[in-house]
């Protein structure tokens, strides 16, 4: 019987997604150290890393900047305001809706912690 990677499990794959904690990046190896997967991603990294420097921004504005469908923007945008990382106020301007987004105390505390562990990683691995 061959054993499995444990690495590429399906089990590990949902551990690494749910936030398990790995080796601190500072050294101590027994200090855990959590990345935030609601963060880590891609385009959810770029969304709050862009309302953390803007006050507000809206839908489309956000699309703008990083570049992104609708849809793609959209889903991204719920999972990290289920996650209260931002907030949304939907309403409209005229007829138009207009959806904006902002982030919250929450947010930008796992976007400052998130930054803190790739900084402690990037010192760690540069020597």
């Amino acid at each position: 019987m061959a054993k499995r990677n444990v690495a590429t499990s399906p089990k590990s794959a949902r551990a690494a997604e749910a936030g398990t904690p790995l080796k601190s990046m500072d050294g101590d190896a027994s200090a855990p150290l959590s990345l935030d997967r609601v963060i880590h991603e891609r385009v959810r990294l770029a969304i709050v890393s862009t309302l953390a420097v803007h006050e507000m921004l809206t839908f489309n504005e956000i699309k703008t900047m990083l570049e992104t469908t609708d849809g793609n923007l959209s889903v991204h945008a719920r999972k990290l305001e289920d996650a209260g990382y931002v907030a949304c106020k939907k309403g409209y301007e005229g007829r138009v809706p207009r959806t904006e987004y902002r982030i919250t105390a929450s947010g930008r505390r796992a976007l400052e912690r998130y930054l803190s562990h790739m900084e402690a990683l990037i010192r760690r691995v540069g020597g």
